[in-house]
């Protein structure tokens, strides 16, 4: 499937909480360095999980993050969510009480909180009769509860959504902003997705896996972007890169590494875009049964290892489920901001899941052609 259109909107503002740190600029020099931010968990914050390290946001804590004011019953995901909305807000000029009714909000995540969800349960199972749970739990356990928190927050009033595609969220959830401006149902859209570290998440991930003794790295935070159409941005916000494409397939024949070429070539054929054109392809990490980074493979099969080299994987942070293609996009602008191009001006972001799924996106950096 292959949505391409002329009227692209571009991304003029992006920001990302991760276990780097509480802004784009410490996430950017994270990715710059290679530095990786998995560390020992902590035993005083956190419950027993399977693995004993992780990749959390440091000192982050949605009461203390945002005040204690509506944060009561926040859940972490939520946190995320709501904080990196703040600080993108504030570095486009939105200030609190401005007009936001055309400003969109869409998030991916893959189930909300495991952790209310798995709370909320043992409540029901062990509280007293007859209310047996906290109500205000409740809505924590809902899957659009962080988009929609943000939106109350912040007093977005565009269209609001949640996209849930596990690790093919990213580019979905960029196709549905995309739409959403195409439309002209917003004027501008906040675009991210966010996922926690919780010990029930690490376990329910751990026996998906089917258990082991090697459990996953979980890693958490959010990274969102501003779309908008490159006419009606204001004055001095420059384009940080243009979003001209999208493909989506789904491996029946189980050569994911296959079907990952198969949609990659369709997007550059969509958008006639060849591949010397291409300055950076990266993958967002994914790894199959036996341990092959089959994005990796396919992409260097179709551009060769320099393009594939030049942007670390953002599997740096940990597994971060449906963050995970929405991480590799800010690690594309952090890198990009400072590296010289020669004359290839498009990056794409690649993106799958064990189910079969596949998903990428097409960007090309810099001002859009005129």
């Amino acid at each position: 499937m292959s949505t391409g259109t002329p009227t692209a909107p571009v991304i003029s503002a992006w920001t990302a909480i991760s276990p780097f740190g509480h802004d784009r600029a410490s996430f950017a020099d994270g990715v710059r360095t290679r530095t990786s931010p998995v560390s020992t968990i902590d035993t005083q914050r956190w419950a027993r999980g399977p693995a004993g390290t992780a990749a959390t946001v440091p000192g982050f804590e949605p009461r203390e993050f945002l005040g204690t004011k509506g944060t009561r019953a926040m859940n972490r995901v939520s946190g995320l969510a709501v904080a990196a909305a703040k600080h993108l807000l504030a570095d486009i000029g939105v200030e609190p009480g401005d007009e936001r009714d055309d400003i969109g909000f869409v998030l991916g995540t893959t189930t909300g909180s495991v952790q209310s969800m798995m709370d909320l349960t043992r409540a029901s199972l062990t509280g007293d009769k007859p209310d047996h749970v906290e109500p205000a739990a409740v809505p924590g356990c809902v899957m659009n509860c962080a988009a929609g928190q943000a939106a109350i927050w912040h007093g977005l009033k565009g269209p609001n959504a949640t996209i849930a595609a596990g690790r093919t969220t990213g580019p979905h959830a960029l196709n549905y902003a995309r739409r959403l401006l195409r439309t002209g149902r917003a004027t501008r859209v906040l675009c991210g997705a966010a996922e926690e570290y919780s010990p029930a998440r690490a376990w329910v991930e751990h026996h998906r896996r089917g258990g082991g003794d090697d459990p996953v790295v979980i890693g958490e935070g959010c990274a969102m972007f501003l779309l908008e159409p490159a006419d009606l941005r204001p004055p001095g916000r420059r384009v940080l890169g243009t979003l001209e494409g999208f493909e989506s397939r789904v491996c029946l024949d189980g050569d994911l590494a296959g079907t990952v070429a198969v949609a990659v070539r369709g997007l550059l054929s969509a958008a006639g875009v060849a591949p010397e054109q291409v300055w950076a392809a990266t993958g967002s990490g994914f790894t199959d049964s036996r341990g092959e980074p089959v994005e990796t493979v396919a992409l260097r099969e179709l551009f060769g290892d320099a393009p594939v080299d030049r942007v670390p994987s953002a599997d740096l942070l940990g597994d971060t489920a449906s963050a995970s293609a929405m991480f590799q996009l800010a690690a594309v602008l952090s890198v990009a901001e400072s590296a010289e191009r020669a004359g290839a001006d498009h990056t794409v972001v690649t993106t799958c899941d064990d189910d079969g799924s596949v998903a990428c996106t097409l960007l090309r950096l810099g001002e859009p052609v005129a």
